[in-house]
């Protein structure tokens, strides 16, 4: 007999344990395809600090983090989403970030991880960060958008139901309201807490000084506040720029960067030209032709500098974030499971690679004669 018949054949499990196994145990389906995980997600890392302490909390992160915005959707191949939580959780990344509006449509990106969690993974949910937010527009009318305390705890309800979920490990506020009280945002993010709907909260698209307004009101509430989650790579500094950085790391938050590679900029994709299958030519929402073409020279001398480290030009963009002692993780986003492989390979050179302060400088001295 093996283990998986074990499980589902032992008479003493209670009804509320099997709720928290996956589906194809739960019901017997012996013969089912059933995801186990490697026995060795652990301990490849193990003695590697490859998990880091999310600024002065006891919560760990890996380096790389698994973002469900883009090929979660109700548009996109389920099988390869299962693939990519699995190639992620097998090789030591255990944070899965989402939101409430990820899709397309708004919604169903939650709903297909919960489906996965449900039917694959349930058994693993004390080994997983799942972080999900609210804050942009997620439904009709004056209540499903920005920071109001209806809104937020209203869609954490949604987000949870289409999980199926009780908690999530992260909450974020997903960008600063101008027109609702700080603290009335921040009081319904305790709420959360206090409700055991989340386990700690963070904020997303803050500015520094904004943040620093909201962690007065958030440790006066005694409410964890551990993270914050902006936009950072070599060509975008706005937090440098804004007072995030500086402020995250004073005050001892954790960081984690979303798009660390520009959209795909910072890979070799575009060095020379844009391929067909690409998502510049597929989808120009984010990334546009022009604005691919006006770095191509930047690019190039970012490139020639990874060449120097053994690097390619993503990997020295991921590598760059890691080396950076404000940082947390970097959250990734993949359409296949081989770019996940590609990242942590990043995040495996940037333990092993010293960057030093004359080649980080000219990092520096490049970018700013292209006004980035």
């Amino acid at each position: 007999m093996n283990n998986r018949q074990a499980i589902v054949n032992m008479p003493e499990y209670s009804g509320i344990e099997k709720v928290q196994l996956p589906v194809c145990l739960r019901k017997g389906l012996v013969n089912m395809a059933c995801y186990t995980a490697s026995k060795i997600r652990y301990t490849e890392v193990e003695g590697t600090d490859f998990y880091r302490h999310c600024g002065k909390s006891g919560l760990m992160l890996p380096p790389i983090a698994l973002g469900l915005w883009h090929n979660f959707g109700s548009v996109d191949n389920y099988e390869n989403m299962k693939q990519m939580c699995f190639t992620a959780f097998d090789h030591g990344i255990t944070h899965f970030d989402l939101a409430n509006n990820y899709g397309p449509v708004y919604g169903s990106a939650e709903e297909n991880f919960g489906r996965i969690l449900r039917e694959e993974m349930s058994a693993y949910r004390d080994e997983l960060v799942i972080s999900t937010k609210a804050g942009y527009d997620m439904w009709e009318g004056p209540y499903g958008n920005w920071g109001s305390r209806k809104y937020l705890i209203a869609s954490l309800d949604q987000s949870l139901k289409r999980m199926g979920l009780p908690y999530v490990d992260i909450f974020y506020h997903h960008r600063m309201d101008p027109n609702t009280p700080l603290e009335e945002t921040m009081e319904a993010l305790a709420q959360i807490v206090r409700s055991g709907k989340a386990l700690y909260v963070g904020l997303s698209n803050y500015d520094g000084s904004t943040m620093a307004k909201a962690e007065r009101i958030l440790d006066e509430l005694h409410c964890p506040f551990i993270i914050n989650q902006n936009r950072y790579s070599i060509l975008d500094r706005t937090i440098e720029k804004n007072g995030l950085l500086k402020q995250t790391y004073a005050s001892g938050r954790g960081l984690i960067c979303f798009s660390p590679l520009a959209q795909g900029m910072l890979t070799d994709k575009y060095l020379k030209n844009i391929p067909k299958d690409s998502r510049v030519a597929r989808d120009g929402r984010f990334l546009h032709e022009d604005q691919v073409v006006s770095m191509r020279p930047l690019l190039t001398e970012l490139n020639d500098i990874a060449s120097g480290y053994k690097m390619s030009l993503s990997e020295l963009a991921i590598a760059w974030l890691l080396n950076k002692p404000e940082v947390t993780t970097v959250l990734i986003g993949a359409s296949k499971p081989k770019q996940i492989l590609s990242n942590l390979k990043a995040a495996e050179k940037q333990r092993t690679t010293k960057m030093e302060s004359e080649e980080l400088a000219l990092i520096e001295k490049t970018v700013s004669l292209y006004h980035v």
